[in-house]
């Protein structure tokens, strides 16, 4: 019995509650019926978490301010995973401190018209101008403002030769048994 009427606070509707006959003599307006209180039990609204109730210093401060919404990590593919685009310059940029040799990036025209700079990760590529690429988020840590890789092993950008650890990162199939 407590459990069904526990159901009936959460849903009521599932358990509708037997009702009276009004007489026909004590019968009111029906506006005056929409004002009298509900004969079911009123849906609560449950919550795991309760709202969170400003102290006295925040309201005199002048009460809790909303936070700003999060800044996209990459925010040219607008929450898309990947992305087509058409390269337009290739070439090498050097890492900042500690880091030295020479990374390899591309500037990509994206299918939305934006250009950005993306990483060509692994060793060796066949990356030129105007060669269709797929572009992901994902920053270079070492290289400023490069903030997107290109995938491998899509488009026309191909996957790392002889590449035997982590082959799917790097768009490479497994070698045939010998």
């Amino acid at each position: 019995m407590p459990l069904q009427f526990l159901r009936c606070l959460v849903r009521p509707s599932l358990f509708p509650i037997a009702r009276q006959p009004i007489p026909r003599s004590s019968r009111a307006p029906i506006a005056a019926l929409s004002r009298s209180a509900p004969s079911t039990f009123p849906i609560r609204a449950f919550s795991a978490s309760s709202a969170r109730k400003s102290t006295y210093n925040q309201v005199i401060r002048g009460g809790r301010q909303s936070q700003k919404a999060r800044k996209l990590r990459s925010p040219a593919l607008a929450n898309r995973p990947e992305m087509k685009g058409v390269c337009l310059k290739v070439g090498t940029t050097k890492p900042k401190k500690p880091n030295s040799g020479e990374r390899k990036i591309a500037r990509v025209r994206l299918s939305s018209g934006k250009v950005v700079t993306a990483y060509i990760p692994g060793e060796g590529h066949n990356v030129q101008q105007h060669s269709v690429v797929l572009v992901r988020g994902g920053r270079a840590q070492d290289c400023p403002g490069v903030k997107y890789h290109l995938v491998r092993g899509a488009l026309d950008l191909g996957g790392v030769g002889n590449r035997i650890t982590s082959r799917s990162k790097y768009g490479t199939k497994k070698p045939k048994a010998a």
